[in-house]
């Protein structure tokens, strides 16, 4: 049998030994990289303004938001495990062509502009670090796009997936930062569960801004791929419709990476909004616009050694995240149009999917060569997110509750009523990013 849809044979140097994990980085996988990412440079540029212009109030959103991003996680999770097919492959399999077409392109639009931004802002902060002129900048836009193209295409994937893992720990370097700068904890505290909420234009401009910066479709795509890829790469893991007798096991270990991954994204962007609001709030510095700048804004205020941490996450975010966003937009367009796609593949048995990688990531290196404003084109996508994210939550969830879809495993009642709320609370948000932009 041949063609995308062949069976796909590990390759025999899988089996050569790995590098040895802690018990529970064996144990996380997919969350747990998909929650990291969460947090890349573009996303500590929201959290920075959250904190910089409303001090601890905003803790309470990461704490709404946790329990909508596991249901939503892990429901994209459950798909992809049961039916050995990502979201886009699902959407196309049971509903019209022209919208699986319409949702992944503007997935890949929003995906490309995040990934210029990223490298800008890495490239950005590493050369606050470094020295040297804006001409410098470039070169590391250049160095940072190709380091992460080139690795996805050619490390084996059980050791990318290893080294993605251990990237995951870059993000407490802002646990760390926390440590050294003077918090009143009592004030985070009453941020989480007792915040002062206003219901005005800029307020809630930042709220939406929170809510969509930690629920993004790129992330429902991603950890979906993942689970069809641990099926590929693990000797006699099968997808649960065909495996039945797994689904206990691998549901309980998706709930636990899933629940542990989006916790450990949520707490570090409390503690970036917590380092913003106990140094440029607290400093009257309220007006943030990139992570870049949020570090060199630092500088004065904490001392050299909270800037330079704060910066070099902003390098390590960005590494952890570009391959997840270049990956989903890959995997969705693979899969639209039937292409032999996974990071497990060799690169001559996929030349499409990881040619549309590479042009990702490509075009996000570009982007940051043109006059383009980033922070304008940031802003775009997370306009397009915005839209994207809707309805395909909205087909997930009904994917998730449909036997011909999921089999003898529908959503239990509790993940289906929570992923709904997750899917409101994004309408809404939705409804009030687009309020916010008539009134602008």
């Amino acid at each position: 049998m041949s063609g995308p849809d062949a069976p796909f044979t590990p390759d025999a140097s899988a089996d050569v030994k790995q590098p040895r994990l802690p018990p529970l980085l064996k144990v996380m996988g997919p969350g747990l990289i998909t929650g990291a990412s969460d947090d890349d440079p573009s996303g500590i540029a929201t959290y920075s303004q959250a904190g910089a212009a409303y001090g601890y109030q905003m803790g309470w959103a990461l704490l709404f938001t946790w329990p909508l991003m596991c249901a939503i996680q892990e429901i994209s999770a459950r798909v992809g495990r049961v039916t050995g097919r990502g979201i886009a492959g699902n959407i196309k399999a049971h509903f019209p062509a022209p919208l699986v077409y319409a949702l992944v392109g503007m997935l890949l639009v929003a995906n490309v502009i995040n990934i210029g931004a990223d490298l800008g802002a890495m490239a950005a902060a590493l050369q606050l670090v470094t020295g040297g002129g804006k001409t410098l900048v470039f070169v590391y836009v250049i160095g940072f796009g190709l380091a992460s193209a080139l690795l996805q295409i050619f490390a084996r994937y059980s050791r990318y997936v290893s080294v993605l893992k251990w990237l995951t720990l870059v993000l407490f370097a802002y646990v760390g930062v926390v440590l050294v700068v003077h918090v009143p904890w009592l004030e985070v505290l009453k941020g989480l569960i007792l915040p002062k909420i206003e219901f005005n234009a800029a307020y809630l401009t930042v709220v939406v801004a929170l809510l969509g910066t930690t629920i993004s479709p790129y992330l429902f795509f991603w950890q979906a791929e993942e689970e069809v890829e641990e099926t590929k790469e693990h000797f006699g893991a099968k997808p649960l419709g065909r495996a039945p007798e797994q689904a206990r096991s691998e549901f309980r270990r998706i709930r636990l990476d899933t629940y542990i991954g989006m916790a450990f994204s949520n707490i570090v962007a409390l503690f970036i909004i917590t380092t913003a609001a106990a140094t440029l709030h607290a400093h009257g510095q309220t007006d943030i616009q990139s992570s870049a700048q949020a570090a060199e804004a630092l500088r004065p205020i904490a001392g050299p050694f909270v800037f330079v941490v704060f910066a070099l996450g902003i390098v390590g975010t960005g590494l952890l995240a570009i391959p997840v966003l270049a990956g989903s937009a890959a995997y969705a367009l693979g899969e639209t149009f039937g292409w032999h796609v996974g990071l497990a593949r060799k690169a001559h048995r996929a030349k499409a999917f990881y040619g549309a990688l590479a042009a990702a990531v490509a075009a996000g290196v570009i982007m940051n060569l043109t006059p383009i404003d980033p922070m304008k084109a940031l802003f775009w996508s997370a306009v397009i997110n915005g839209v994207v994210a809707v309805p395909v939550m909205v087909l997930l969830m009904i994917m998730g509750s449909n036997t011909q879809v999921m089999g003898g495993f529908k959503l239990p009642p509790v993940l289906k009523g929570v992923g709904w709320a997750a899917t409101a609370a994004m309408a809404a948000a939705a409804v009030g990013m687009f309020a916010t932009l008539s009134h602008s």
